[in-house]
């Protein structure tokens, strides 16, 4: 039977012969189904479509995991490498044997987790092929597309190898989170869709598609959960990344949008020119 791809989300779903008919995570509001229809794929129909992977050095302890021509949403994995085994964040939906050999040769993974459930990607693949723990937030438990006896629930903070913290946030799903590595630059944050890096800036939607925003409560919780933690570095889901200052930059930019939701910001406009 067939690992079933969802062609606009990338998730994998439970093993059958034929196709599912529907997929929950594009039907949701935060997602959505395309105009063209819900797709199905697989592993192997990709492979001999000529998608290829590679895996790149991002920083010392880190590399990323590309796959092109992109699949579905298009998300980067990201490969921690420590001494206490690889954490392998938000894989991509695609995976192939030299994608495998490639984190094989960097030490292979310890553990797979993932900052939400759009970015579940072949995670199960990942876990069945090293047999090691999938870390899934409970209060997402109901996303889960293809059950497994190795996946893990957890709930506010979970430890892993190499001092990797998993941090529950909330906001773009009730089990949102985040992956402090305290190894990588004066510390890092892996973070998905849970804070979404911009030039300069990062914000927090609960659906950035179709772009619907979080309320003062959800971005106060945000910051209630990242206050104890010291990071200078911040890594999205599309290259979207922080060299530097990010915790500075979280709170300031998360700041800022409160002050938008509450209507407190100043819109004034400038005046204009006015010519000669």
């Amino acid at each position: 039977m067939a690992v079933w791809i969802c062609a606009a989300c990338g998730i994998e779903h439970p093993d059958t012969a034929g196709p599912p008919v529907r997929c929950e995570i594009c039907l949701d509001e935060r997602q959505f189904v395309p105009a063209s229809g819900q797709a199905w794929t697989t592993s192997a129909t990709l492979e001999k479509s000529g998608t290829t992977s590679s895996v790149v050095r991002v920083a010392a302890s880190l590399h990323r995991i590309i796959v092109a021509p992109a699949v579905a949403i298009g998300q980067r994995s990201l490969l921690v490498t420590t001494p206490d085994g690889n954490l392998l964040w938000d894989p991509s939906g695609y995976i192939d044997a030299s994608m495998i050999d490639a984190v094989r040769d960097l030490g292979g993974i310890a553990a797979v987790a993932l900052s939400h459930p759009h970015m579940t990607g072949a995670a199960v693949s990942w876990a069945r092929t090293f047999d090691v723990p999938l870390y899934f937030c409970r209060d997402d438990a109901g996303w889960i597309r293809r059950p497994d006896e190795r996946i893990r629930l957890w709930s506010g903070t979970a430890e892993l190898g190499g001092g990797i913290r998993l941090v529950q946030c909330g906001g773009h799903f009730a089990g949102s989170c985040v992956a402090h590595v305290p190894g990588i630059g004066g510390g890092a944050l892996l973070t998905g869709d849970t804070i979404f890096p911009g030039p300069g800036t990062v914000s927090a939607m609960r659906s950035y598609p179709n772009k619907i925003p979080l309320p003062e409560r959800a971005i106060r919780t945000i910051l209630r959960a990242l206050a104890d933690y010291e990071y200078e570095r911040l890594y999205g889901s599309f290259e979207n990344d922080i060299a530097a200052g990010a915790s500075a930059i979280v709170k300031r930019s998360l700041g800022r949008y409160i002050e938008w939701v509450r209507g407190e910001a100043d819109m004034t406009e400038p005046s204009g020119f006015s010519g000669r």
